[in-house]
């Protein structure tokens, strides 16, 4: 089936014809968008040309196709698994605490539910991504993805792609994409674990077996992240008398990745992650309203992500192309004790997607890249409610560059969804060069769409006087974006500004009388995302970034709930030997308005907060290393969101083992 696929390339002729006509439309302005800015940099003695040794990282978010990131005009941000080590964070809501363009907003400590704004767009207005695998939740209210369930062990890299992407990724993208690949097996087998303890009754491990022998590759890792003392309730919502009832939070969770070069140009690809976690946590008084209850609510979670992978390149690597097939399952069960009769209230959301994509190289620094998807998403809840929906789409992009100082990503898509109908949205990414100053000038201009969710449209909940509405359309934006980067020193000093607006139509919200959802009207983003680096000599790397952002209801002139206008961070590593090394992280995150726990007053303004987090690591030696770190030094005691306390002094330590296969059995 995949080989036959082969004659597409001769039909792409037509598309990229029609590609070459829409990119000359944008092509001449993106070319004077460019040139704009020259003057302000065109003092060559400022900059110094990098060392030739230094290549640019590879990125595949931004185009779908390895990329260096110098020739992107997307903005992104790349978290390795070197940064994550350094700072050792442990969830994916630590890994992306402090990227710019962000602001991440979680009910309490580890497990309760994550959602991130980006650019000021809604939580679930961002696509997630697992090694390939479209990772949301169909059985999610507003269809965003819970960042919580997520842990550290075994990422190899973050990709945090901001602006409107549904041009490449279709729905779930207007706010941008955040693609997580986990580690390859590479080289002699190796055994690695860890062990961890500290504040909040935190006991953690580790383990995990990664190599590679002849054609085959493999990884395979187990985490288990366990904390049960993490005040969530502040004491002041509490009803007098009652009791305080700190979060319990266990996380099982066991990855696999598999490859197979079965030939010189084929290979095939297996990865699996099973999540299996428990949250007791402090529910609110749905009846009487009475504030937090007295007796904790227990949800168990467990998620299941799959996806196997056929790649095949043909005619010397002019067609190289990958058939995906992909299944993810959620199941929640949460019971409340409080409420009589006690059963569990069981949700779950199943996705199945099929999907292929095939790179040609037409000539040299021109790629097409099409793609064709079937995707279905269906629920299952103990309303009953039993619904499904799917989607077809078919994409074409065309990546090009002008010499080495032009480049650029010109890409269309069409969802066909069998309840909304058909859907077009593009993208253009421009990208210009000027080596003599180290300067890049760069560019995003798109659109994007965001279908209601199957629980927004199907299902209802007539005890608490809520329901659904079938009637609902799907949300639309248009979003750009313009900015510039500037290297001098050989890269030393590295600063830069991006400025960004969304506008968004067809919002989805509740209506005036909290009945049910309705298309309330429009929304506008807009802000500047800025940076600068210095590294005065190799072992020591100083970074802060700014992030300012306005986001309104058009319709209200309020602004919208959960972003605050002002963060910003700046970020120390220091590698003092070969064996030791040091981090600090200082976050500031301004005022916000949200509402109270209970949803019974809006527009209320949320005091920002403070965080410095240290940490460090020594190698002792024969492949065991020491390690401890300080989170929330100061011990700021802060809110978000508003009504559930987030963790204060956390002290941690442990360590952590890494052994070939090899050695252990001589």
């Amino acid at each position: 089936m995949v080989r036959s696929d082969v004659s597409r390339y001769y039909g792409a002729k037509a598309m990229i014809r029609s590609l070459a006509a829409l990119r000359r439309s944008f092509l001449l302005p993106s070319l004077i968008f460019a040139s704009s800015f020259y003057p302000a940099f065109a003092h060559a003695d400022d900059a110094v040309a990098p060392p030739p040794s230094e290549l640019p990282p590879l990125v595949v978010s931004a185009t779908r196709v390895p990329t260096p990131v110098d020739q992107l005009g997307s903005s992104l941000t790349v978290i390795t698994a070197d940064d994550i080590e350094r700072k050792q964070r442990r969830t994916l809501p630590d890994i992306l605490q402090d990227v710019p363009g962000l602001n991440l907003v979680q009910t309490g400590g580890p497990g309760g539910t994550t959602s991130v704004f980006m650019r000021g767009t809604n939580a679930n207005h961002t696509k997630v991504l697992i090694d390939g695998i479209d990772a949301g939740d169909p059985s999610s209210a507003d269809g965003s993805f819970d960042f919580s369930q997520i842990l550290a062990a075994g990422i190899d890299r973050v990709e945090v792609l901001r602006g409107p992407q549904s041009a490449l990724y279709g729905a779930d993208a207007i706010g941008g994409v955040i693609n997580i690949v986990t580690k390859k097996g590479s080289g002699p087998g190796e055994l690695h674990g860890s062990l961890e303890g500290g504040s909040f009754g935190t006991f953690n491990q580790t383990a995990g077996l990664s190599g590679s022998l002849s054609r085959f590759n493999y990884a395979f890792d187990f985490a288990h992240y366990r904390s049960d003392d993490t005040p969530v309730t502040p004491a002041n919502l509490l009803p007098a008398g009652r009791q305080l009832n700190p979060d319990i939070y266990d996380n099982k969770s066991y990855s696999m990745k598999l490859g197979a070069d079965v030939t010189d140009n084929f290979d095939l690809g297996l990865v699996t992650r099973f999540v299996d976690t428990s949250l007791g946590s402090t529910s609110d008084d749905s009846v009487g309203f009475t504030g937090p209850e007295a007796v904790r609510s227990i949800t168990d979670n467990k998620e299941i992500f799959t996806r196997g992978t056929a790649h095949l390149v043909l005619f010397d690597g002019t067609f190289d192309q990958t058939l995906g097939i992909a299944y993810n399952n959620y199941h929640r069960s949460t019971l409340d004790p409080n409420v009589l009769p006690v059963f569990p209230s069981i949700s779950r959301g199943d996705r199945f997607k099929i999907d292929w994509q095939g790179n040609i190289t037409v000539t040299k620094g021109e790629v097409v890249t099409l793609g064709a998807e079937h995707q279905t998403d269906k629920i299952n809840a103990n309303a009953p409610v039993v619904a499904a929906i799917s989607n077809d789409a078919g994409f074409v992009q065309l990546q090009s560059s002008v010499g080495d100082r032009f480049f650029n990503a010109l890409s269309v898509r069409s969802d066909n969804n069998d309840k909304f109908g058909g859907y077009i949205t593009w993208r253009d990414a421009p990208a210009f060069l000027i080596p003599e100053t180290g300067t890049k000038l760069k560019g995003t201009v798109g659109t994007g769409y965001k279908a209601p969710t199957l629980v927004q449209l199907y299902q209802s909940f007539p005890l608490f006087g809520f329901f659904a509405n079938p009637l609902l359309k799907p949300e639309t934006s248009f979003g750009w974006d313009a900015g510039f980067e500037q290297g001098l020193f050989a890269k030393r000093v590295q600063f830069g500004a991006t400025y960004f607006h969304n506008s968004i139509k067809n919002l989805i919200a509740s209506n005036a009388t909290f009945t049910n959802n309705i298309n309330v009207g429009q929304a506008t983003t807009y802000g500047v995302e800025s940076f600068v680096s210095y590294k005065p000599w190799d072992p020591l790397t100083l970074r802060g970034d700014y992030t300012y952002t306005i986001a309104r209801n058009d319709i209200t002139q309020r602004s919208l709930q959960r972003r605050p206008k002002n963060k910003g961070s700046v970020n120390a590593t220091w590698q003092i030997t070969d064996a030791a090394s040091v981090s600090a992280t200082v976050l500031y995150v301004g005022s916000w308005i949200d509402i109270n726990r209970s949803g019974t007053i809006s527009n209320m303004t949320a005091d920002g907060y403070t965080l410095v987090n240290f940490a460090g690591s020594y190698e002792l030696g024969h492949g065991v290393t020491a390690f401890a770190r300080i989170d929330n030094a100061l011990d700021r005691h802060y809110q978000d969101p508003t009504g559930f306390m987030r963790p204060g002094l956390g002290v941690f330590g442990g360590i952590k083992v890494s052994f070939d296969v090899a050695d252990l059995t001589k």
